[in-house]
């Protein structure tokens, strides 16, 4: 499904015609839109599914999968260096009776209270396939010309990760993990580029190094792994919701201590959307991550 989601957005993407009240677009983590009528702040918009057994399992309490939902799209906010507002949920099950799908919905609707979020409504579908997909849009607002893109890093930067990284389903911290929004918000205006490290640190890395025109240079051996993550996995697995920034070298010494851990692991290079080792070896690309 990875190289066919990549084969479709390849093909799709350049058919969409830009207008002029999407300043970002397709290809950040979320789009960025203008208020009419001229404001200082400017809407974020993002959409995203869960789907079972891709990133979730079929005994996970509806709860905390409808939770993850919500925080997958809170995440993606964070990296945008935004504040969220509103959502609206879509569920699709089949196999499942109302008891199950209720409870998703007050997931979802718990964490949206927990994190200052208006659920606003959606649509619920019954599927024929014994299976359940569910959707979100999230919306959040920035300051004007603020938002944090992944395309603004340069040679010099330092690049630097918040939290741990690796082992995330087994540790179940793909359903427990906190979206990295005050993280985000601090570093609006201080990262030149940022998104979040939902598909694995290299492909990750690799869209922000393609985005901004540059290499990046990791140093695998300053990764912060999480309890009984592996390296390899750590690198490519993902579902870490993590956040992966850009900028002047020298942040950790300004980052508050209330904050996620922030690890330096490498640094911008030169280049044309490379990824390599500390040695200037490119990693392959069979060991991007995890497209799902």
């Amino acid at each position: 499904m990875a190289i066919e989601e990549l084969k479709i957005l390849t093909a799709l993407l350049p058919e969409l015609k830009p207008d002029a009240s999407v300043p970002v677009g397709p290809g950040d983590d979320c789009a960025v839109l203008k208020f009419p009528g001229a404001s200082g702040v400017e809407l974020l918009a993002a959409v995203d599914q869960l789907a079972r057994d891709v990133h979730y399992t079929s005994d996970t309490p509806p709860e905390l999968a409808g939770a993850k939902l919500l925080k997958r799209n809170l995440s993606d906010i964070a990296a945008m260096g935004g504040a969220p507002r509103w959502a609206l949920l879509t569920v699709a099950a089949g196999g499942r009776d109302a008891e199950w799908v209720l409870r998703f919905c007050r997931g979802v609707a718990a964490c949206a209270e927990e994190y200052g979020v208006v659920l606003t409504g959606g649509d619920l579908a019954g599927l024929c396939a014994d299976t359940e997909v569910a959707t979100l849009t999230i919306l959040g607002e920035v300051p004007a010309g603020k938002a944090v893109l992944r395309s603004g890093a340069r040679p010099g930067d330092a690049v630097y990760v918040t939290g741990e990284i690796g082992n995330s389903f087994a540790s179940r911290h793909h359903l427990a993990f906190a979206p990295r929004l005050a993280e985000g918000r601090f570093l609006r205006g201080r990262a030149r580029a940022m998104l979040d490290v939902s598909d694995g640190v290299l492909l990750d890395a690799r869209r922000m190094a393609r985005a901004s025109e540059v290499d990046i240079k990791i140093d695998a051996s300053r990764i912060p792994l999480r309890a009984g993550a592996a390296l390899p996995g750590a690198l490519s697995d993902g579902e870490d919701y993590e956040l992966l920034f850009a900028a002047p070298d020298g942040l950790e010494n300004m980052w508050p201590e209330e904050l996620a851990k922030l690890t330096r692991i490498g640094e911008v290079l030169p280049g044309s959307g490379r990824i390599v080792d500390r040695d200037g070896n490119e990693y392959p690309a069979r060991r991007s991550g995890y497209e799902h």
